[in-house]
């Protein structure tokens, strides 16, 4: 995958008076969470902008308040693509994360959040990439009507295995017929999707329909 680089700024005041000013200047609140819990009652030291959310039984988790700025974030953002975020909020000390969420004004489509989750190595993440079919099938040779169903799968990989798209041949997708996730099978990748969704379909047209009609007549 690729790795989208990205400038934020730690902050210590929050709540929905500091949130509004943060909005006002046309900058946008965002959150880091780390994905390595902390035992509880925590000894370490919090950096600026962090703070400890209890998990119970003893564990706690560190978050982390920052700002982006929309110029920052927008090729990010509004983009079909899916990045890896190395993150650098404080001293040139950079994390890996990935967007965990993102809050949108339900009128102007602003973005008023951004949730972003600590990743590791070692560690498997679960994530949405962006499908793309290859070939021209059968079906739509016989005349039928190519319909990609899924524009993302939900996949389940170390982040080095994850690629930045899945490729699925769609050749041999007959008229009328579909292709499921249960089908498909990428190296170091689990599919997090229902096995019975389906990711693309070829179906059938008005005139798919008359010309097997007329087909069938003729024996």
């Amino acid at each position: 995958m690729k790795t989208f680089q990205l400038e934020g700024t730690a902050r210590e005041i929050v709540g929905k008076k500091a949130v509004r000013a943060i909005r006002k200047e046309g900058n946008i609140p965002a959150v880091l969470y780390g994905s390595e819990p902390v035992a509880m009652p925590y000894t370490g030291t919090l950096n600026a902008g962090d703070k400890l959310v209890d998990l119970g039984n003893g564990k706690g988790v560190i978050v982390t308040d920052f700002v982006v700025t929309l110029e920052a974030v927008r090729g990010l953002i509004y983009t079909p693509e899916v990045f890896l975020v190395e993150l650098n909020l404080r001293d040139n000390k950079k994390v890996m994360a990935i967007v965990k969420d993102i809050q949108f004004h339900p009128v102007t489509d602003a973005i008023l959040h951004i949730d972003f989750q600590e990743i590791f190595a070692e560690k498997p993440i679960t994530i949405e990439v962006p499908v793309k079919l290859q070939g021209h099938s059968e079906g739509v040779k016989a005349g039928g009507k190519l319909s990609l169903e899924m524009r993302k799968l939900k996949v389940k990989a170390l982040y080095k295995d994850i690629p930045e798209q899945l490729n699925i041949d769609i050749t041999n997708l007959g008229l009328g017929k579909t292709i499921q996730v249960g089908a498909l099978q990428f190296e170091n990748l689990e599919l997090v999707n229902a096995k019975n969704a389906v990711v693309a379909a070829v179906k059938l047209t008005r005139a798919a329909r008359g010309a097997a009609a007329a087909a069938a007549a003729k024996k």
